[in-house]
């Protein structure tokens, strides 16, 4: 649902690239991003990659 901290696989911190990887992918190559960010790893590439936000989703049915 939000983004992990660290990697899973390597403890990486990976958060604090999310909000600016997630902006600026929708206009540049991903593979652009990531290099700029300093995310070299594959491990922590599927992790921003593969993750999807269901906060708001989730959000709809809290009381």
């Amino acid at each position: 649902m939000i983004i992990p901290i660290r990697c899973f696989s390597c403890g990486k911190p990976i958060a604090a690239a999310y909000e600016e990887f997630r902006q600026r992918t929708e206009k540049e190559d991903p593979k652009k991003v990531m290099e700029e960010l300093g995310i070299r790893k594959y491990c922590c590439r599927r992790m921003l990659i593969s993750h999807v936000n269901l906060l708001d989703d989730v959000s709809k049915f809290s009381v």
